[in-house]
């Protein structure tokens, strides 16, 4: 892929872009089919920064898409290949293509997100966020159980100085535990919580889905699964089961807005639906599923455009008072790009051929044309 591009050190809050042309030779044939079969007409690559680590993630990066029905967004982390980064670009291609379904309520409320930061910074986070429910990571490498119930509890505390027994901490573990550790350390971190009347749930304590059978069978606390929904090839196992209270579901990852909603209709369990640190676009396309559920018992975990440090649109979706419209989402997926500073051509060209190896996956399925 040639470029000739001038590399500039972006400004802060200024986001990295790279437009590129539908028609461009650098896209081969099958991925040059599904822009014309999806009537996709711009396309730009991004670059933005987080302004602190989370999980194991410095930065975002992925690829824009714009058609009839507004911009859409593809950015599959960097450890996923080729077949299962598809399921996100295919999505991206609906959304892109498809109306919105319909809506069931204007606003969606959110719920701060809490990475591993120390229990100050963490208590001073939820406490300027608006929000009155916050989910706090744990289990993470970088830290011990002791330090992540410590942060709990202090933002436990700030939320609870603020909106009393409204406020409401759910803990995301990101399969992190085995059955007996979730066991044991559920109960700790619920009493941690314990001036709010507890943890609300705890999200994807373990990764296998028998495991997290087993741990809901032995706890108080609610269970949620998300990579047991999304990187599952039978997400219909957690309701099997019974693994689960509620599911955790990222438009992206499940295929679009319109393959995210026919699956939860089809598991029938409560929904929370979040975030995978997208650009204001990607949460846009959230806060439209989130919308269109019949019913909505838990904040979203779509507030999370406070972690990063720049964004591709001037309009953005950062919460009021604990919520995100619709009209704002809407006006999103329709707002012009920022011009922000060129992409290195490295990186753009790494972006070009992943998108041009996921492309055979997405034209495999049928029902995905």
């Amino acid at each position: 892929m040639q470029n000739n591009v001038t590399i500039n050190k972006p400004a802060q809050n200024e986001p990295e872009l790279l437009h590129l042309d539908v028609t461009s030779d650098c896209w081969t044939a099958s991925t040059k089919r599904l822009w014309s079969h999806f009537n996709i007409d711009q396309l730009a690559l991004f670059r933005l920064p987080l302004t602190i680590q989370f999980r194991s993630v410095t930065q975002r990066t992925g690829l824009l898409l714009h058609g009839d029905y507004g911009w859409s967004e593809c950015a599959p982390f960097a450890e996923y290949q080729a077949q299962e980064a598809a399921t996100w670009f295919s999505g991206a291609l609906l959304d892109a293509s498809t109306p919105t379904p319909k809506i069931q309520r204007q606003a969606v409320p959110v719920n701060v997100t809490i990475p591993v930061q120390d229990p100050d910074a963490a208590a001073q986070r939820a406490k300027t966020s608006g929000c009155k429910t916050a989910k706090v990571k744990v289990a993470d490498p970088r830290c011990s159980a002791a330090d992540d119930v410590e942060r709990v509890e202090a933002v436990a505390d700030a939320l609870y100085a603020l909106y009393g027994s409204a406020a409401k901490v759910r803990i995301d573990v990101n399969g992190a535990w085995d059955a007996q550790q979730a066991i044991d350390l559920i109960p700790i971190f619920d009493r941690a919580c314990s001036q709010i009347g507890g943890l609300e749930y705890v999200e994807q304590p373990c990764m296998d889905v028998a495991d997290l059978a087993l741990v809901r069978r032995n706890s108080a606390v609610r269970i949620a699964a998300d990579e047991s929904i999304r990187r599952s090839s039978d997400p219909g196992l957690v309701r099997q089961l019974e693994a689960a209270d509620l599911v955790v579901a990222k438009v992206s990852p499940l295929g679009g807005i319109t393959r995210a909603l026919a699956l939860l209709e089809e598991l029938q369990m409560p929904a929370v639906v979040s975030s995978a640190v997208d650009s204001s676009i990607g949460l846009a396309a959230g806060v439209q599923l989130a919308a269109a559920l019949p019913s909505l018992p838990f904040a979203c975990g779509l507030d999370t455009r406070r972690l990063l440090g720049a964004d591709v649109v001037a309009k953005q979706m950062v919460s009021e008072k604990g919520e995100l419209s619709v009209s704002l989402a809407d006006q999103v997926r329709n707002e012009t790009l920022l011009a922000g500073v060129s992409l290195d051509p490295k990186t753009a060209e790494t972006w070009v051929d992943r998108v041009n190896l996921m492309a055979p996956f997405v034209c495999s399925h049928p029902d995905q044309h």
